[in-house]
């Protein structure tokens, strides 16, 4: 389908009008979104399963991590939030230096997510507090314990894939950094920010559940 020559240059040609490429764009994104809740959400039921078969090896078991550095990354994902959004509300007023700034400090808060949890990561891997068959740490807080493997392997499992998307995410944000700097993004097209954002609220979502059932379940 063709355009004529006031159609605006950010508008795709296989859609009809810029209403339709957001729409659509909105919808695509959403259906992907569900995509994700039914890959966590199968992690989850599989948290509840094990944890209904070990209640107190999980309750004790979470006493190996460290709740500060939980607590930390809960609230360095919470501004982050706070962040994206100000980024696409500046955006949409056409403030182009505050939105990079936003844009920013979003990555920063994320790439401070993840250098705390390499340091829990590394910590726990000098400890041989590993999943499955690699877990070798017999220190006398799980003297009592049976299996304390399971735990760690879906905090692995749980806490890896989220900090993968933590890490695709910064990678966004970066693309988002550069667009807006070309001016790319404006106050007339900023879709692909709205729609970084949407898998940058569900990232932090994530984990707000994942903090309390692997951090506070004591």
């Amino acid at each position: 389908m063709s355009h004529d020559k006031s159609s605006p240059d950010f508008l795709y040609h296989h859609f009809y009008d810029v209403n339709q490429q957001y729409e659509t764009s909105k919808l695509g994104m959403w259906a992907f979104i569900l995509t994700e809740v039914l890959t966590f959400g199968a992690l989850f039921v599989a948290y509840t399963i094990y944890r209904a078969w070990n209640p107190d090896m999980f309750i004790n078991a979470n006493l190996l991590l460290d709740v500060n550095k939980g607590l930390l990354n809960t609230i360095v994902l919470i501004g982050s939030s706070l962040t994206m959004a100000l980024a696409i509300w500046a955006i949409q007023l056409k403030k182009k230096k505050l939105s990079l700034v936003m844009l920013f400090v979003t990555f920063i808060c994320a790439a401070i997510f993840l250098g705390i949890k390499y340091l829990e990561y590394e910590h726990k891997f000098h400890l041989g507090q590993l999943p499955g068959e690699y877990y070798s740490y017999m220190g006398p807080e799980i003297a009592h314990m049976n299996n304390p493997h399971i735990f760690f392997s879906i905090y692995f499992i749980m806490t890896g894939l989220h900090g993968l998307h933590v890490a695709i995410g910064m990678g966004l944000i970066a693309w988002l950094m550069v667009l807006t700097a070309r001016d790319k993004l404006h106050s007339a097209y900023y879709t692909p920010m709205e729609l970084v954002g949407i898998f940058w609220h569900l990232v932090d979502i994530i984990w707000i559940f994942l903090f309390p059932l692997f951090y506070l379940i004591g």
